[in-house]
């Protein structure tokens, strides 16, 4: 005599529902930190930027007797590494200045600490 299984395997609805569930509450957590994350990284990036630039600038003023005065971007480009201008990772925008004074961004959060 042979007992006849009709049993298939696989998953309810409800097995799958709670497993979407579940995704969804991770993700729900995990975004957001993944979006300030990548803020403070592309903020930490421009402050070094900022930092190369800076001593870009003091270099040209060593090297070329000058105490005070403004300072162009191309003065500047040859003494930072690949003689390239950086590019902020926010899509801001880099001034260089005066001597004596900061470069700065136009994204109001990247600012150099002490300037």
């Amino acid at each position: 005599m042979r007992i006849q299984k009709n049993r298939k395997s696989g998953f309810t609805l409800v097995e799958i529902m709670i497993v979407v569930a579940i995704i969804g509450l991770l993700a729900a957590i995990a975004i957001p930190n993944f979006v300030k994350a990548r803020q403070t990284a592309q903020k930490n990036a421009c402050i070094n930027n900022l930092r190369q630039i800076d001593g870009a600038k003091e270099q040209w003023a060593l090297e070329n007797n000058k105490a005070s005065g403004a300072v162009q971007t191309t003065d500047v480009a040859p003494y930072i590494k690949g003689s390239k201008m950086p590019t902020c990772p926010a899509s801001g925008n880099y001034t260089v200045g005066d001597l004596g004074t900061s470069p700065t961004c136009t994204i109001t959060d990247h600012v150099l600490p002490n300037s």
